[in-house]
């Protein structure tokens, strides 16, 4: 899909200044906002649009018009929950422990890794792995650069390192039991409404199938556990022998394979 990057409606010299750098730096072109919406952007060069907004970035896939930017989503109101001494399921499955290391293979809105960064603290490890290089690039944006509004989880996001590749390739590159636990969360095979808030990410994310390669690499690298999220109804638990945890009232649910443990 061909990609332009441009500004907001009301460009500044700053703003004009950071898309043409992006463009240079994602090999795009820069167009001239010249008073036009994002639509017509997108009619006029069958593009999707990066933008360069005051605060942060925005990418609309063509043919729609909500922007994926970064947003922690759901990881506000977990990480409140888990300051208080709440449950968090992703947690309980991933048990993860301070000084931990993490790979996200598909970083997405980056809300688990957030949650991940929270858990295995200053001395733990988070790798977040985004297939999208438009994506991959508004999260490290945002991440290290400061395009952000969501400045209150610096702390976390300096804590996450933003590989911009696929989640295979990135798994060959590390060496066996390399990684504490891996996680692996595709795009959702079926639209649920759970996940309704991820629709722009649907409309620009690459949306991989789990396959045997991808649960191999995966088992091989981690140390403790390679943990699944997915549709409740996903064939992936019972396909590649994740044990899949039953969450009434929820329309997905996660599985693990756990990595026996070597004697001491």
């Amino acid at each position: 899909m061909k990609i332009i990057v441009s500004t907001a409606g009301r460009p500044t010299e700053r703003t004009i200044q950071l898309a043409k750098n992006a463009a240079a730096k994602l090999d795009l072109t820069y167009i001239p906002r010249q008073k036009r919406n994002v639509i017509q952007l997108q009619e006029h060069y069958k593009s999707n649009v990066l933008v360069a907004a005051k605060s942060q970035w925005e990418y609309y896939g063509l043919n729609t018009k909500d922007p994926y930017f970064f947003n922690p989503g759901t990881a506000m109101f977990r990480l409140k929950r888990v300051a208080r001494g709440e449950r968090d399921p992703f947690l309980e499955v991933c048990q993860l422990q301070p000084g931990d290391s993490f790979v996200d293979c598909t970083l997405g809105y980056a809300s688990d890794s957030l949650v991940a960064a929270y858990a295995v603290g200053e001395t733990g490890n988070v790798t977040g792995c985004e297939a999208n290089p438009i994506l991959a690039f508004i999260l490290h944006e945002a991440f290290h650069n400061g395009r952000t509004e969501y400045v209150k989880f610096q702390t976390l996001m300096n804590r996450i390192h933003i590989i911009s590749s696929d989640a295979v390739s990135y798994l060959k590159r590390l060496e066996d039991q390399s990684v504490d636990v891996v996680y692996l969360d595709p795009m959702f095979e079926t639209t649920i409404d759970e996940s309704i808030n991820i629709s722009p990410l649907r409309s620009v994310g690459i949306q991989d199938a789990l396959n045997s390669e991808w649960v191999s690499e995966a088992l091989r690298v981690s140390k403790k556990r390679v943990v699944l999220k997915a549709n409740f109804r996903s064939p992936w638990f019972e396909q590649f022998n994740f044990n899949q945890l039953v969450r009434p009232n929820t329309k997905f649910h996660y599985g693990y394979i756990e990595k026996s443990c070597p004697e001491n």
